[in-house]
């Protein structure tokens, strides 16, 4: 198991490019379930996930040809309608071959999903989004099990606005016969992102973007070249990274638009940024301020990046709030951060930080992949060494982090335990 060893205290500055979106790719490396022939997606990020999604893929019976950042899928092949345990229960993500399989295949037999341990995400609004559609739905031995001879466009209403909910309706719904209207749907980039993607392939969706998206069914769709739009948590962790250090960095292939929350914020606590098209530069200001946060379904200030702005406030001139309203157990990262030195208290879902004048670095240990970026900005403006350790889930969600931060100038590295 590899650990992430940093020497804090240096200043960062240069050019990082960032990578395409993990939770953008997934859904659209899944929607090629849909249909025949080769699909090419470029800018795809080299993380586990993505991995986990092609041995998922593959499992079904796609094949998949990759070249760098870009893979090739073509499922005209797939005839396996079962997810096992063993390649789903690491990855949430899996259960968005739930609605594809049921539209192309009229039956899906998923196992229940894992993945990092920052709360309940239950399934149950997208079986009971299948169930108006038409699909008869079974929770037997662990695994859910769905079919339907015909999906039939219905009105659907979510009772809270779940990214993975929207999309895996969205995927059912393009081939269901008639109109299928989702309310209440997330409104996030990733969501777009795919109903564009569907939309290339033939699909007719409107309303992507806002809190109710209109599909028209389609009978069949043909395969797309697409490129997978860039990381927003990614670029918001850099974006931190620069403020925190005092640096001046700037972050390329990026997409501000994305980030307006975490801009503000930032901007908030003293960082001075510019915008020129897809570049964004970070200048860290003369004094960190305190700021407080709320996190909220998009455009709202992320809930991915609340762990990373702590580490922020942690070394900020004044007392700050953050509230957590997204998962229940998103504050599992605050003990290691007691351990570099931050001074916070938890009351419920808020956490109520004092800035210190310095963090010290230690040996902490990451509970999910958000909580690692945290640990590693933190133990990049601490005093001393930090050892991240349990890392494994990093490479869930970031491309060769180490690797781009050292190129700014951190002292940081990956060793092999």
């Amino acid at each position: 198991m590899d650990k992430i060893i940093i020497q804090g205290g240096r200043t960062l500055k240069g050019e990082v490019r960032i990578s395409g979106a993990k939770n953008a790719a997934l859904p659209i490396l899944v929607s090629s379930l849909l249909t025949d022939g080769w699909n090419t997606y470029s800018n795809v990020p080299d993380l586990k996930d993505i991995q986990s999604t092609k041995l998922l893929l593959s499992n079904l019976g796609a094949r998949i040809e990759t070249d760098g950042d870009i893979i090739r899928i073509d499922a005209g092949g797939v005839c396996n309608h079962e997810a096992p345990y063993d390649l789903v229960r690491k990855m949430r993500a899996s259960i968005l071959v739930l609605g594809p399989l049921v539209a192309r295949l009229k039956k899906a037999r998923i196992s229940l999903p894992g993945g990092c341990a920052i709360g309940a995400r239950p399934i149950n609004l997208h079986l009971k989004g299948l169930e108006r559609l038409g699909a008869s739905i079974e929770l037997k031995h662990g695994y859910v099990e769905a079919s339907a001879d015909c999906l039939k466009g219905n009105e659907i209403y979510l009772d809270i606005a779940t990214v993975t909910g929207t999309e895996n309706l969205m995927m059912a719904a393009v081939l269901a016969k008639g109109i299928t209207v989702l309310r209440n749907a997330a409104r996030e980039p990733e969501v777009i992102a795919l109903a564009d993607v569907l939309n290339k392939m033939g699909s007719k969706i409107e309303g992507a973007g806002t809190s109710v998206i209109t599909i028209q069914g389609v009978s069949t769709l043909h395969p797309v070249s697409v490129s997978i739009i860039p990381d927003r948590i990614e670029t918001g962790t850099f974006m931190i990274s620069a403020a925190l250090t005092r640096g001046d960095v700037t972050l390329l292939n990026c997409e501000p638009d994305h980030l307006k929350a975490t801009i503000h914020k930032l901007r908030l606590s003293g960082a001075r940024i510019t915008i020129e098209g897809k570049q964004i530069r970070v200048l860290g200001g003369d004094e960190i301020l305190s700021v407080d946060i709320k996190t909220l379904p998009y455009p709202g200030f992320p809930t991915d990046m609340q762990a990373q702005f702590m580490v922020l406030m942690s070394v900020a001139n004044g007392f700050s709030i953050i509230s957590e309203t997204i998962f229940e157990n998103r504050f599992i990262h605050i003990s290691e951060l007691r351990r570099i030195g931050a001074d916070i208290k938890i009351s419920g879902n808020t956490a109520m930080i004092t800035g210190v004048p310095t963090l010290s670095g230690a040996q902490v240990m990451a509970t999910d992949l958000r909580a690692s970026a945290s640990l590693i900005l933190a133990g990049l403006v601490a005093e001393g060494t930090t050892e991240v350790n349990r890392i494994y889930h990093l490479d869930r969600g970031y491309e060769t982090i180490e690797k781009k931060f050292a190129r700014l100038g951190a002292a940081i590295k990956r060793v092999k335990v």
